[in-house]
């Protein structure tokens, strides 16, 4: 025996149908005959019909004739699968069918309209006929095709108690009446889902996953090898698709984990209604009507060994948490029983509790919509607590959800938790509340409910790491930089995903003109066309205030300009709980305050302000001081050469060539700003040794840098730019003294930047062989470590300094290392 049954999604309408009926088709014997003993079929209504007929019985209830209005509608729905699926020579007797079940219907919707009531029992009639029409429409839908097939009004077989509305089946007299009807049959069985009878044969309904309980019902008193459950989606999922996009489908699945994914918001089944089949160890298959080749979800007493620790993560969008406390309530007993005895007198439904160990406050979970009238009750039921000070307070906090993390292999794993709670931290959510069952196959845990898409993503980023963990990237400045950074990731993307397990997606970006953001994100083979094409005016606020609305985890905002407007906005995104990728060097170069404020504000939020590029592009010449630092290092002194330009302008200017020839020539390959007073004052290289002193340890201010102009003034106040030039064409004899003055030393001129005693001081310098300087060629920067473990023989750190690729591939690791520490 199997039993099968379809939802409201399967029978919804004149397609859906034909589709279910080329399932129950593809059950019967390859020989063509028809095993009615083999096969039955429990239907739920027509989506949508239980919750119309729930409103019609209550607009008839206030003599709201406009029901007739959503009668007609039901009538039409089923008239037109007759039309479509029935031979026109046999459709007038399937109308006529109909047509008197609906007359049934409006009949008892006229008595509800003159007496003006709605008692459970009447209700439960009038929600019966949703299930009674579709199931004879469908039964005559299938006999057309000339398969042998009998309708079965549940109400004949299930019987029991008088609990309208949540009725209590008499297993007994249910599975003797059940076993004697499929004894004397021989045609396929169609049977109503949902309703049954009192032993006065009054119709009750079976409640929540009612159609699903019928099948259960029937599937255990024939002793059914499998219940097949037909609905809408691929089984049960890791998670809500709807809400995790890379959310797949869990093959096997215990009973107990199903019940756990159930409780907390996976609305494929509801397993408590399946309980009888589960009791005589009938396994039941979750399949999707509309994708019937899909191997769905097989739920029974075990389940096979899977590669993750958990199997699935459920929600509960909107719950309001409970709160009662009072320090006498520590050590007292019955206040525990009291308040949850007061609960189910009162017949509310508890979704979580959570208890302090110290016993000062107990918080339980419940639906928001009965939040009001529950705090009444306490207040009521736990006055004399209240006015004796042993209880201080029952209060209410709503715009909540929870979060269940389920799965059997969680009992035999350590760390579960530990990562669980790391990655929300990571990601800024709050948590409220956290509750966890001695069974430990589920943790649960309490958020805003405005954080929910972000956690249940992050969650399952982490725990299925078979699908890519998933970076956010919001990019400002799409010049040289940035351009490049983009090349980058799409040219690694692949990389990333398959070895890395690492999946970076630029979901936002913004240059002076243009911005555009996609949550889904953006292909890096055309957003150029796509920003000139579908991006707004660029307003950095607006464009900040998207990022935190969307709320994605794992967010990374990477500001590739030099732009102090854009500065401005890193300490509310870092305590907005979104890292900060930038080689812009204007926030760490300002204030001391201003640049300990920003480091503190990404330690306190758990996220990453990130600035390998502010010196040296993409040489790791930060992360070694950070690395010396963390070890417990000190500096004794720091030499640097930390601009590309004079690096190669001093490189270049040899005897008998022309200083402002070599400026021009550093001009025309791009190493100068159009400016290039810009580089040659000296102002990038004092922001640079100013940032790597406050790394190692020194509070400077901008002022504590000197510069001893490599200009003379002339060349400073000249006008223009070719003004400037045709003064270094004047001034260069004092370039050639200089020159000639380090020769005689057997020296080269550098322009260093030093930071010593105290003291940051930029200037050129001649250094000799015995320098480490004193072989750099090129545009390369250097950085030479004198500290406590490096006296002796200073740490060198040497290699291109400037340029968009070495730059971009800077940001680009910091970015990569944000994945890992996320991980």
């Amino acid at each position: 025996m199997q039993v099968l049954k379809f939802g409201g999604t399967s029978v919804g309408s004149v397609e859906s149908i034909k589709q279910v009926i080329q399932i129950i088709d593809s059950y019967r014997r390859d020989d063509g005959s028809q095993p009615g003993d083999l096969i039955t079929v429990v239907f739920s209504a027509m989506g949508g019909v239980t919750n119309q007929l729930i409103e019609i019985g209550r607009m008839a209830t206030t003599g709201n004739t406009d029901y007739m209005e959503l009668v007609r509608r039901i009538e039409d729905r089923h008239f037109n699968v007759i039309k479509a699926l029935i031979p026109v020579k046999e459709q007038s007797k399937v109308f006529a069918q109909v047509r008197g079940v609906i007359n049934e219907l409006e009949d008892l919707l006229r008595g509800v309209s003159l007496i003006r009531e709605l008692s459970p029992r009447t209700l439960d009639l009038i929600t019966s006929f949703g299930e009674r029409l579709s199931t004879a429409v469908i039964t005559e839908c299938i006999r057309s095709r000339g398969i042998s097939a009998q309708f079965l009004d549940a109400r004949t077989i299930i019987k029991t108690d008088d609990q309208f509305g949540q009725a209590e089946v008499n297993y007994p007299l249910t599975n003797q009446l059940i076993q004697d009807h499929y004894a004397n049959v021989s045609a396929l069985q169609l049977v109503t889902g949902f309703i049954g009878s009192t032993d006065k044969n009054e119709t009750t309904t079976l409640g929540r996953g009612g159609s699903d309980y019928t099948a259960s019902i029937l599937g255990a008193a024939l002793n059914a090898d499998i219940i097949d459950i037909w609905t809408d989606v691929d089984g049960m999922m890791t998670a809500d698709p709807r809400k995790v996009t890379n959310a797949f489908n869990i093959p096997t699945i215990t009973y107990a984990e199903a019940m756990e994914l159930s409780h907390f918001g996976a609305k494929v089944i509801y397993p408590p209604s399946l309980q009888p089949a589960f009791a005589r160890n009938i396994p039941v298959r979750v399949l999707n009507t509309f994708n019937p080749t899909h191997e769905g979800t097989l739920v029974s007493r075990t389940a096979e060994r899977r590669q993750y620790t958990i199997t699935g993560i459920s929600s509960i969008d909107d719950i309001s948490l409970v709160n009662v406390q009072g320090s006498g309530m520590i050590g007292v007993a019955g206040v525990s029983a009291k308040l949850f005895g007061v609960l189910a007198a009162h017949k509310i439904s508890v979704i979580l509790i959570s208890q302090a160990s110290s016993e000062h406050s107990i918080c339980f979970a419940i639906d928001p919509r009965g939040a009001e009238n529950v705090k009444a009750i306490l207040d009521t039921e736990f006055a004399t607590e209240i006015a004796h000070g042993h209880i201080d307070n029952i209060s209410i906090e709503r715009d909540l959800s929870v979060i269940a993390t389920v799965g059997e292999g969680m009992r035999k794993s350590s760390g579960i938790a530990g990562k669980l709670f790391s990655v929300l931290g990571k990601n800024g959510v709050n948590i409220v509340a956290v509750a966890q069952g001695s069974s430990e196959i589920n943790i649960s845990v309490v958020i805003n409910k405005n954080n929910l898409s972000k956690a249940l993503n992050a969650l399952h980023n982490i725990f299925f790491q078979s699908e890519a963990r998933v970076l956010n990237l919001y990019l400002v400045g799409t010049g040289l930089i940035g351009k490049t950074l983009l090349q980058q990731v799409a040219k690694q993307a692949e990389y990333l995903r398959t070895e890395k397990l690492l999946k970076v997606c630029v979901v936002g970006m913004t240059n002076t003109r243009k911005m555009l953001l996609d949550p889904k994100g953006i292909n890096l083979d055309d957003w150029a066309e796509r920003q000139l094409a579908e991006g707004v005016t660029t307003s950095l606020p607006a464009f900040v205030e998207k990022i935190k609305d969307y709320n994605l985890p794992n967010s990374v905002f990477i500001d590739c300009t030099s732009d102090k407007d854009v500065v401005q906005f890193y300490e509310s995104l870092l305590d907005a709980n979104i890292s900060v990728v930038t080689p812009n060097k204007v926030a760490n170069s300002g204030s001391y305050a201003e640049y300990r404020r920003l480091q503190r504000t990404a330690l306190n939020r758990g996220v990453k302000f990130l600035y390998e590029t502010n010196v040296g592009a993409g040489l790791p010449i930060i992360n070694t001081v950070q690395g010396l630092m963390t070890a417990g290092d000190q500096f004794l002194k720091i030499e640097a050469i930390l601009s590309g330009t004079l690096s190669f302008i001093f490189n270049t200017f040899t005897a008998g060539t022309s200083f402002a020839d070599v400026v021009r020539e550093a001009k025309a390959k791009g190493y100068t700003e159009p400016d290039p007073r810009d580089d040659l004052s000296g102002q990038d290289v004092a922001r640079k040794i100013l940032i790597l002193a406050r790394e190692a340890g020194f509070p400077l201010e901008p002022s504590d840098v000197t510069i001893n102009n490599l200009l003379p003034q002339s060349c400073l106040d000249a006008p223009t730019v070719p003004a400037f030039f045709d003064e270094l064409e004047r001034n260069n004899d004092y370039f050639e003294n200089l020159l000639a003055s380090a020769d005689a030393k057997g020296g080269k001129l550098r322009f260093v930047a030093s930071f010593e005693n105290d003291k940051a001081v930029i200037e050129l310098r001649a250094v000799g062989p015995e320098h480490p300087f004193y072989q750099l060629t090129g545009a390369d920067n250097i950085v030479s470590f004198t500290t406590e473990r490096y006296k002796d023989r200073p740490l060198v750190v040497k290699g291109p300094g400037a340029g968009a690729e070495v730059t971009a591939s800077g940001v680009f690791a910091d970015v990569v290392s944000i994945g890992s520490y996320l991980a």
